[in-house]
C-alpha cells in the first residue's frame, strides 16, 4: 500500500507540475517574449488615435559651422529658418506614416516631444561623418481621458551619419540627410508603438527598408 501511495503521490505532483507551467505561459501576447529587448513590456499594440508633437523653444539652436556645436538642435537639412519648426515637421511626417502603420487594438494618443537633435555641420559631414543624435520622449494616453496608458519614456534613435565621398553618394542617390532621419524615425516609432522600450541604445548604421550596405 505505501508503495501504491507513493506513486499516485508522484503522479499528482506531476500533474499540479504540468498545470503550472502551462499557467505561467504569456496568454494573448502580441510577441515571442523570449524575443524582446531587455527592459521591453509586452501589451497589446496599439492603433493611433491622435498625436502631439513637441519641440519646446527653450531647446538651444546652433549654427556653428564647427565639428561639435554645442546646442540641442543642429540641423543643415533645410534652407537657413525656423529650426524648431522645421525638426517638428520631420518628426510630424515620421509619426504620420508610423501611425498609418499602427493597427493594434488599443487606441491612443501619442505624445512625443523632442530633447534632442543633433544631425551634422556642413563641416562634419562632407569630412568625417558622424552620428545623427537623437532622443525624444513618448508618452502614451488614454485619448477620452487624457490618462497616462504607460510611463513616459526616453527614446534613443541615433543614426551613422555619411561623411565624405560616402555623403555625396548618398546625396546623388537622394539619401539626403532628411530623407534617411526622416524614415529612421518612422521605423522607430513603429518599433516603440508596437513593443515599448524595444529601441536600443545602439547607433543604427543602414535604415531599414530604405537602404543595404551595397548601396553605397
Amino acid at each position: 500500500m505505501a508503495y501504491f501511495r507513493t506513486i499516485i503521490a508522484i503522479c499528482a505532483g506531476l500533474s499540479l507540475s504540468a498545470c503550472a507551467s502551462i499557467d505561467t505561459a504569456t496568454r494573448n501576447a502580441p510577441l515571442d517574449a523570449a524575443g524582446l529587448e531587455a527592459g521591453a513590456v509586452a501589451q497589446p499594440e496599439v492603433s493611433v488615435a491622435t498625436y502631439n508633437i513637441k519641440v519646446s523653444r527653450g531647446l538651444r539652436v546652433s549654427e556653428a559651422n564647427s565639428y561639435y556645436p554645442m546646442g540641442d538642435i543642429v540641423w543643415r537639412g533645410d534652407p537657413i529658418g525656423d529650426r524648431h519648426a522645421q525638426v517638428a515637421g520631420i518628426f510630424d511626417t515620421a509619426m504620420t506614416v508610423a501611425a498609418e502603420r499602427a493597427e493594434g487594438t488599443m487606441p491612443a494618443q501619442v505624445d512625443i516631444e523632442v530633447l534632442r537633435f543633433h544631425a551634422l555641420t556642413e563641416k562634419t559631414r562632407y569630412t568625417i561623418g558622424g552620428v545623427h543624435s537623437i532622443k525624444f520622449k513618448m508618452t502614451l494616453r488614454d485619448p477620452e481621458t487624457g490618462a497616462t496608458l504607460m510611463e513616459p519614456r526616453i527614446v534613443t534613435a541615433d543614426l551613422k551619419a555619411y561623411g565624405g565621398s560616402r555623403a555625396l553618394a548618398a546625396e546623388q542617390q537622394g539619401l539626403t540627410q532628411k530623407v534617411r532621419i526622416t524614415r529612421h524615425l518612422e521605423n522607430v516609432i513603429q518599433q516603440e508603438l508596437a513593443v515599448p522600450g524595444s529601441t536600443t541604445d545602439k547607433v543604427t548604421k543602414l535604415v531599414n527598408g530604405l537602404e543595404t550596405g551595397t548601396q553605397i
